[in-house]
C-alpha cells in the first residue's frame, strides 16, 4: 500500500472521550458512570451519543446546554491526559518515516485551536468546524482529499467508526484503516478497509517497517 498521507480522526482515535463525558455527567448531575452507560447504551443501539444527554433530560435542546456549559466556563477543554499514549510516538514515527501527517474530524473550530495549542507531530490540522461539512458527507472526504498531499489512493485515512470513517472514506477513494479502539471501534466491524489495526503503533510499524 503507496501512502503519501495519513490522516486521522480526533475523538477515540487520537482523544479519548472519558474526561469528556465525565464534566457532562457532573453538568448535568449524575454520577461519570451513568453517563458512561447511557453512551454506551445508545452507540450500540446505532444512536447518536447525544441521545445519552437527551436521556438524561428528556426534550433538552443539547446545543443550547453547551452554550450554556460555555457560558459558565465549563465549555471545551483539551489536555495532553486526553491523547490516547501511543498518539505522539506513533505521529512522530509516521513523520520522521517522510510521510505527511494530518488530523481531520468532526469537531467545532475552538477544538482545533486546542489541539494546535498540545503541538502534536502533525503537519495540519482541521476540524468540520472549520471546513463547513461534516462526516460521514462525501464533501468532508473530498476536502480531505484536496487538503493533505497525494492523489486520493495515497491518502489513508485512519478512524474507529465504520460508518463515519471507513465506509466515506473509501467511497472518495481514499485509503482506510480501521482502529479498534473506544465503544464503536470496539464492537464493530470494518471488512471493507485496507488495514485493522488495535493501536496506532501497529499502524505505524506497518506504514513504516524497519
Amino acid at each position: 500500500m503507496r501512502v503519501r498521507s495519513v490522516v486521522f480522526d480526533i475523538g477515540e482515535t487520537l482523544v479519548g472521550e472519558t474526561r469528556y463525558w465525565a464534566d457532562w455527567a457532573r453538568w448535568l448531575g449524575v454520577p461519570p458512570h451513568t453517563m458512561s452507560a447511557l453512551v454506551g447504551a445508545v452507540l450500540a443501539e446505532g444512536g447518536d451519543s447525544a441521545d445519552a444527554i437527551r436521556i438524561v433530560r428528556p426534550g433538552v435542546d443539547v446545543g443550547a446546554e453547551w452554550r450554556a456549559r460555555r457560558a459558565a466556563g465549563r465549555g471545551d477543554h483539551l489536555e495532553e491526559g486526553d491523547l490516547y499514549p501511543d498518539v505522539r510516538p506513533a505521529l512522530r514515527r509516521l513523520r520522521d518515516a517522510g510521510l505527511w501527517v494530518g488530523v481531520a474530524g468532526n469537531q467545532n473550530a475552538v477544538v482545533a485551536d486546542l489541539l494546535k495549542g498540545l503541538a502534536l507531530p502533525a503537519d495540519a490540522i482541521a476540524t468540520s468546524g472549520e471546513w463547513g461539512v461534516a462526516k460521514p458527507s462525501p464533501a468532508f472526504f473530498e476536502q480531505v482529499a484536496r487538503w493533505a498531499p497525494g492523489e486520493p489512493g495515497e491518502i489513508l485515512y485512519v478512524g474507529d467508526h465504520p460508518a463515519n470513517d471507513i465506509a466515506p472514506a473509501r467511497a472518495c477513494g481514499l485509503r482506510t484503516a480501521h482502529l479498534r479502539r473506544g465503544p464503536i471501534g470496539l464492537t464493530t466491524t470494518a471488512p471493507e478497509a485496507d488495514r485493522t489495526v488495535d493501536s496506532l503503533t501497529e499502524l505505524a510499524a506497518l506504514l513504516t517497517p524497519r
